[in-house]
């Protein structure tokens, strides 16, 4: 079965995601994201993984900037993907890598609202290469 990125402008690139350093207790996560918002800076796409905070924003200057005064930050090269919301398409995906020798060392994803399309963050040793390696499923 043959699964393609949705086809549009860009469906896969590499993006700048932050890593921020959260307490693991009520309320640190609402804490983060009140930060975010007092600067109205959107948030695309997160995930949190016990005490860290991962996400994908819509303004990464400014938001890094406003999370340092109380947060311990990184930020790090990550792909974005689009995909077809249907089952197997991120397996496809996953599977085109491995038979490249690339780990996924972590992901998250999200669902458009409409249904038909699916980001996906990806974190993986050589962004680079994983992008030749999926060209050929645009």
């Amino acid at each position: 079965m043959e699964f393609q990125l949705v086809p549009k402008e860009g469906s896969m690139e590499k993006i700048q995601e932050l890593f921020v350093v959260v307490e693991n207790r009520p309320g640190a996560l609402g804490e983060l994201l009140g930060v975010l918002a007092k600067e109205k800076i959107n948030i695309e796409a997160i995930g949190l993984f016990q005490d860290i905070a991962k996400l994908s924003v819509s303004d990464i200057g400014r938001a890094r900037k406003a999370l340092m005064k109380k947060y311990q930050v990184e930020s790090r090269e990550v792909l974005r993907l689009h995909l077809e919301n249907k089952p197997g398409a991120f397996a496809f995906v996953a599977s085109r890598l491995a038979t490249a020798g690339l780990n996924i060392d972590y992901c998250y994803a999200t669902a458009g609202t409409d249904g038909a399309k699916a980001t996906v963050i990806l974190d993986v040793g050589d962004p680079d290469k994983a992008l030749e390696v999926l060209q050929g499923a645009e």
